[in-house]
């Protein structure tokens, strides 16, 4: 193939993968095996049609940049320093304390301690790319255990950095390497402060720039080139590239064109982690699994037993629903693609030797294999025995549902609209994605089923051919939008009252049609603006017509500052227009109503609008 050009290559990949996916799809084994699958057998142990894939591993990792960037683009500065117990409590608490017993079980099997450390972090890491993939697939993000697993990631991510710097310490010459070890960190902190200051100071009037032109394919091109660039300073500084696009996507979630970059990268993002798979399972050296089949089989086992006792008492302490901790502790419990970067780095530095290298390199492989089919098992068997330990159905709701209304998502927001509906004698089907909530829902008497509303075979059993009403109040802003989605192209007589969380919600459900939107803090917010008012002396009806008048005003303007999404300047003028138009109309009425009640002398009705008559100097 090597002398067949790129188009053979590219026809014996494409090949594969349109044959292999469907098939394991059909199976039920997932599209992750089907491209592992694939590799095995177009690489150097099947058909040989690819005989070195080591090259196409280096540019298939591209696929986890990608898959990184558009994680971080849904994770709000702000959300993310939120997570920062968890990413680095528990994160760490996964990474050294699986790293410590790795170790120790090294160490008492005779193996030199050099050796046992790099094995021990190189096998404690967990891949990035199958436990997002897997998250995504089955639409686990949101979940406790989605979030416990974007944590520990995070943190791997983040530890690549002290552990490459590490492994040249281990060799045997050292005088060199701690010089060069504290120059790679210098060198680490510099090009992470650059990242953070340019994407706060560079990065939005780039993209307005860019985004100016009118040119989609250039805004597309653009998007790339950001991610690229992104991961060469990370990988010129022997950085992890991922935790680079990472960085580069939570500072852009904020901005304007989170929803543009998402849309141009995502294809391009599940071609090359589909790459990826398939490239990992060429990697796979069957002759060495050969040499030494109980060997390897040995490590596999005992490296997933151990990690999977630290994940399982984490499971139990963080805690996770009992339903959810499978999956958290299959995708965290394999190995990962970083354990191949460590490997070969500490073979380079004479660490380790290129067998013992090859022997790691071959456990981490083929614990990425077994992970989907020990999914597959953990759904069939241990996920149903967990649901029914806990008396919570925690799989699709089996008998059809006929209640007149629909509530996806029964958070805080969710309960209060279902309690008014089941106080006026309404039957409402409720629907969570979160084991816990539904768990907790159930013991006060709620009948919550667990299940995820973007299933088109799950809204059909929860009666949405028959019902009048979707709720849609679910907390992720993504997942609520594919509701939406959902529902208007196969349910289109449903009448949708939603929920929007903030700005950008409500514009994406109004670009979908809906138009019964409440915003979940506005209503809040008014009530609390009219205690203010009343305590600076205006009279309580006169604080509720001026709340109610501000809350029309509010939706008016936004429905007006939705036309200028795109342009963020036009977009600031209406606000500030709009503002400035109620400031100056209140402030006439008060002039009027004080004139008033001179001319008069004595209070009335027109007159009662003149606010601040309690108060006192």
């Amino acid at each position: 193939m090597e002398h067949g050009g790129w188009l053979t290559g590219t026809l014996v990949y494409l090949a594969a993968a349109v044959l292999a996916v469907p098939l394991a799809k059909k199976l039920g084994l997932g599209s992750i095996i089907g491209y592992l699958a694939a590799g095995i057998a177009i690489g150097p142990w099947g058909l040989r049609l690819v005989t070195d894939p080591q090259d196409m591993l280096h540019f298939a990792e591209f696929g986890v940049v990608l898959m990184l960037f558009l994680v971080g683009l849904e994770l709000e500065p702000r959300r993310l320093w939120s997570l920062r117990k968890p990413i680095f409590g528990w994160g760490s608490v996964q990474l050294f304390g699986s790293a410590a017993l790795l170790l120790a079980l090294g160490v008492v099997a005779g193996v030199p301690w050099q050796i046992a450390t790099v094995a021990a972090l190189g096998l404690a890491m967990s891949s990035t790319a199958i436990g997002l993939g897997v998250l995504a697939e089955r639409n686990l993000m949101a979940t406790s255990g989605g979030q416990g697993l974007l944590s520990v990631a995070l943190l791997q991510d983040i530890a690549a950095i002290p552990i490459l710097a590490l492994v040249p310490l281990l060799a045997a010459s050292t005088s060199q390497a701690d010089g060069n070890a504290w120059i790679g960190a210098a060198k680490a902190v510099g090009v992470i402060a650059t990242i953070v200051l340019g994407g706060r100071l560079l990065l939005r009037p780039a993209l307005r720039w860019i985004a100016r032109s009118d040119t989609p394919e250039i805004f597309t091109a653009a998007s790339l080139l950001l991610v690229v660039a992104t991961a060469a300073l990370m990988q010129a500084v022997g950085l992890s590239m991922a935790l680079g696009a990472f960085l580069a996507g939570v500072l852009l979630a904020e901005s304007e064109y989170r929803r543009e970059l998402e849309t141009d990268i995502e294809p391009f993002k599940g071609l090359l982690l589909g790459l990826f798979f398939i490239a990992v399972g060429m990697s796979i050296d069957f002759k060495v699994v050969m040499q030494q089949p109980l060997l390897i089989a040995a490590i596999v086992f005992a490296f997933l037993a151990l990690k999977a006792g630290v994940l399982w008492g984490m499971g139990r302490a963080m805690p996770l629903p009992k339903p959810e901790r499978p999956v958290f502790i299959i995708l965290l419990a394999q190995g990962g693609e970083f354990g191949f970067v460590v490997f070969q780095t500490a073979a380079q530095a004479g660490v380790i030797d290129a067998p013992t290298s090859s022997l790691l390199v071959a456990a981490v492989a083929i614990s990425m294999l077994l992970t989907p089919l020990l999914l597959v098992a953990a759904d069939k068997w241990w996920i149903p025995r967990l649901a029914q330990h806990k008396q919570v159905q925690m799989d699709e709701i089996h008998e059809p549902q006929h209640a007149p209304v629909i509530i996806a998502g029964f958070g805080r927001y969710g309960q209060i609209v279902g309690r008014l509906i089941f106080a006026n004698g309404i039957a409402a089907t409720v629907l969570d994605h979160d084991a816990e909530q539904v768990e907790g829902v159930r013991r006060f008497g709620w009948p919550a089923f667990y299940g995820d509303a973007t299933r088109l075979d799950l809204m059909r059993t929860a009666g949405a051919d028959q019902a009048h009403v979707l709720v849609v109040a679910i907390d992720d802003v993504e997942q609520s939008l594919k509701v939406v989605d959902m529902a208007k192209e196969h349910f289109p007589h449903l009448h949708i009252v939603a929920r929007a969380r903030n700005v950008t919600h409500y514009y994406g459900l109004r670009e979908r049609g809906v138009t019964l939107i409440e915003r979940e803090t506005l209503d809040s917010a008014l009530m609390s603006g009219r205690s203010v008012l009343e305590l600076l002396g205006w009279q309580p009806h006169q604080a509720r017509n001026l709340a109610l008048r501000f809350r029309k005003h509010s939706i008016e303007l936004l429905e007006e500052m939705r036309l200028h999404q795109e342009n963020e300047d036009q977009l600031i003028a209406v606000a500030k227009q709009g503002r400035q138009q109620l400031e100056q109309l209140w402030a006439k009425e008060r002039e009027e109503a004080q004139a008033r009640k001179l001319r008069t002398g004595s209070w009335s009705p027109e007159a009662s609008s003149t606010p601040g008559e309690g108060i006192t100097p």
